[in-house]
């Protein structure tokens, strides 16, 4: 192999390499990206302990939940409820009942 096929192969290793940790974690790729839920039953099939915007704190005078999934996209597509003229990206189903922005979550 010579010099330029040597720094070819070097060059798409690390361009390889950078893609796959800028990506991030699996969930980002989660298959409720882009879909609004009818009830906390429906979303949690997706998102088992919940879905909250990042950096949301659960309010609850018990113990709170902190392994919900962190994806602001899904939440204020689930944070409704969505009437004429609602600012766009908000729900139209208020699953966010507490208003901590965490959306049915759960232990």
């Amino acid at each position: 192999m010579n010099t330029k096929t040597k720094l070819s192969a070097a060059v798409l290793a690390i361009t390889a390499t950078t893609t796959l940790s800028i990506s991030g974690p699996a969930e980002a790729d989660h298959q409720g990206q882009d879909r609004t839920y009818p009830s906390c039953k429906s979303l949690n099939r997706d998102f088992k302990h919940g879905v909250g915007r990042r950096g949301a704190v659960d309010k609850t005078s018990s113990e709170r939940v902190t392994n919900f999934t962190r994806n602001t996209r899904v939440y204020l597509l689930n944070d409704g409820p969505r009437t004429p003229g609602a600012a766009m990206g908000q729900g139209q189903y208020d699953l966010d009942r507490d208003n901590d922005g965490i959306a049915c979550e759960k232990l």
